[in-house]
Formats: structure tokens, C-alpha cells, sequence
């Protein structure tokens, strides 16, 4: 088995302390950005306002000349036009 001379296991332990430290220096700065971010994505958050309706039910009005319209959901707007409804909607016009 070979010896290692004792400066030459002195210099590694030296450099390996060095790179040892310098690991710990870059976890500090990257929590430290970690928070930063947080607490950036939290500040621009809160400059939204929340707005909240009372009531659920929304009114809308739809043109569609002739026939009928339905909305089904957030803004899905369905043009049909049955055989009743379309000479009720002839005479009122």
C-alpha cells in the first residue's frame, strides 16, 4: 500500500474545505432568492382586487335578428330557431 505524503492530504483537505464553503455560500444566496421570489410573486398578487357578484345568476342580452338564442355557461352562445317559436318572433318585430 502506497503512503500519501502528509502535505499532499493537507492541500486536498484545504481545497476541499474551500469548495465546501463555497457550496454552503451558494445554498444561503439560492434560499435567499427562493424568498425573494415568494415574497415577489406575493406582492404582485395582492395588487389584484377580488370581485365577487351577490347574486349567481348573470343577465345578458343577445341579438340575433331572427330566432332564438341560448347561453349555456360563461359566454357559449347556441343560435337555433324552432317552427314555434319562429312565427311568435315574426309578429312581435
Amino acid at each position: 500500500m502506497d503512503h500519501i505524503p502528509f502535505v499532499v492530504h493537507e492541500a486536498d483537505m484545504t481545497r476541499m474545505e474551500r469548495t465546501n464553503r463555497r457550496v454552503w455560500i451558494l445554498c444561503i444566496i439560492l434560499v435567499v432568492l427562493l424568498f425573494g421570489t415568494n415574497a415577489g410573486w406575493l406582492y404582485y398578487e395582492s395588487q389584484f382586487e377580488i370581485v365577487e357578484t351577490s347574486s349567481q345568476e348573470v343577465q345578458q342580452e343577445i341579438d340575433t335578428g331572427e330566432g332564438d338564442a341560448t347561453v349555456i355557461g360563461i359566454g357559449d352562445i347556441n343560435h337555433g330557431e324552432s317552427e314555434a317559436n319562429s312565427t311568435d318572433n315574426n309578429n312581435e318585430e
